[in-house]
């Protein structure tokens, strides 16, 4: 195979339509507009979304709700990822992010949360901006440390 020998897929393309080329190419005269009306003039149309002037469905529909912009989000982990990991192991942000242990990475994140889901029996260092209750008192409860960072 080379270059030069390929072309696209059967009936991937179609020529284009040569509008107003007589009446004998049944796109002649009007070039397939029809007669007269918006449709048929230049520019002719509206745009996506109008209804004719009647009042449109986004603004008919209520406004609801509220998106917080300002919120803190946080990259969560739970005991149950530590678990695994061997005695004396320092967990941090970094950790984290180098050993893919966070499954979703939220766009503009603040930092790092323990999650108290799951078991934990080896002492570790874990330094985090947030600990749930439960997570500091099984890490603490393991032999291990958890330090949070301002």
């Amino acid at each position: 195979m080379r270059i030069d020998t390929l072309s696209p897929a059967e009936g991937a393309t179609t020529p284009a339509k040569r509008l107003g080329r007589g009446i004998g190419s049944g796109l002649g005269k009007t070039s397939g507009k029809g007669h007269k009306g918006q449709w048929a003039r230049s520019g002719g149309g509206v745009r996506p979304g109008f209804e004719g002037g009647q009042t449109p469905l986004a603004r008919r529909i209520p406004k609801r709700g509220f998106k917080n912009n300002f919120k803190k989000q946080y990259i969560l982990i739970n005991l149950c990822d530590l678990a695994e990991l061997p005695a004396g192991t320092v967990v941090d942000l970094g950790f984290v992010m180098e050993n893919n242990m966070a499954k979703e990475v939220k766009k503009n994140c603040y930092g790092l949360k323990v999650l108290g889901n799951g078991e934990i029996n080896v002492a570790l260092t874990v330094k985090a901006h947030k600990f749930s209750e439960s997570a500091k008192a099984a890490i603490e409860q393991a032999g291990g440390t958890a330090e949070v960072i301002e």
